[in-house]
């Protein structure tokens, strides 16, 4: 993994660690071009476009931060996503499943009412042939 840096400096960590090495370059008899290019531009000339580099940088940061947070919802949208998927697979199942058994209690309904159906009818029948037999029987008599 790699390490991880700082997004921006301060200035004590970037003097901080170069200090003894400039106050070995810088000795009593360095000129002001040495000091300059030792040392960086300073100045009331050079404090606006600092502040404006600060600005910018803060702006990069602002922005650094709002990619991450978006990034971070994205991510999460996907499992959303993910998990909203796998419960609709699991409702398409469940909905197949449900069609089957209905299909399949219907026809054993049907059935169920055709052999009430056709128990009626022979009891009907059966009734109509005692009916006609007992006619038939007093008559003869």
């Amino acid at each position: 993994m790699p390490p991880k840096f700082k997004r921006h400096l301060n200035d004590d960590d970037v003097t901080g660690s170069v200090k003894s090495e400039r106050r070995n370059l810088l000795e009593d008899d360095s000129d002001e071009e040495e000091d300059f290019f030792l040392r960086g531009p300073s100045g009331p000339r050079f404090g606006p476009r600092n502040d404006k580099i600060k600005h910018v940088q803060n702006q990069v940061d602002e922005v650094i931060d709002v990619m991450q947070e978006n990034i971070t919802k994205v991510i999460e949208r996907g499992e959303r996503l993910d998990e909203l998927q796998d419960k609709s697979e699991s409702l398409s199942d469940n909905a197949t499943a449900f069609s089957n058994r209905s299909k399949q209690l219907r026809r054993q309904m049907w059935w169920r009412g055709c052999r009430i159906k056709a128990i009626m009818a022979l009891v009907a029948v059966t009734l109509l042939l005692v009916i006609i037999i007992l006619i038939v029987m007093k008559y003869r008599t």
